[in-house]
């Protein structure tokens, strides 16, 4: 069996925070504002196997008004998500993200983002691509107010 899972996530950007994308740190002049690290990648990717294994997403699992997630480490989100769709019989075969932002540039660190979500995922690095794309100056996204990833992965089952 075969299924399909597609997660997007959005934040705004704020001076005084890091800029994550799959727990790797961009140089930014402004970060990423969310009540966890606000890494965009790592949710959207929660929310795209969340959904393909049918166990709900992030928001229900992490809720943001939970003092338990203040600040807290979106790639150990990421691997407890994928450990929960291990347990019930799922394997990725491939993981395909776009991110959406203004700056930093997101092709310079491609490899380092690819291969820090294929360790988190337990696959090879040729399972999963990151593309970057601005928003040609349009919406809080085009005028570098906001960072938004798209996750889209395809999950197996025997």
């Amino acid at each position: 069996m075969l299924r399909t899972g597609l997660g997007r996530d959005l934040h705004r950007l704020v001076k005084g925070r890091r800029f994550l994308l799959a727990g790797v740190e961009l140089p930014a002049q402004r970060g990423e504002l969310a009540h966890s690290d606000g890494d965009v990648l790592a949710h959207a990717v929660c929310d795209a196997i969340l959904g393909a294994a049918a166990l709900g997403d992030i928001g229900s699992l992490f809720p943001p008004p939970d003092p338990a997630w203040k600040d807290a480490d979106s790639m150990a989100l990421l691997r407890s998500v994928f450990g929960m769709a291990k347990q019930s019989g799922w394997t990725l075969v491939n993981l395909d993200c776009v991110v959406c932002c203004e700056e930093p540039k997101v092709a310079p660190f491609r490899d380092s983002i690819r291969q820090s979500l294929a360790q988190a995922l337990e696959v090879s690095v040729d399972r999963i691509f990151v593309k970057g794309k601005t928003g040609e100056g349009l919406g809080p996204v085009g005028k570098g107010r906001a960072v938004e990833a798209l996750a889209v992965c395809l999950l197996e089952k025997e």
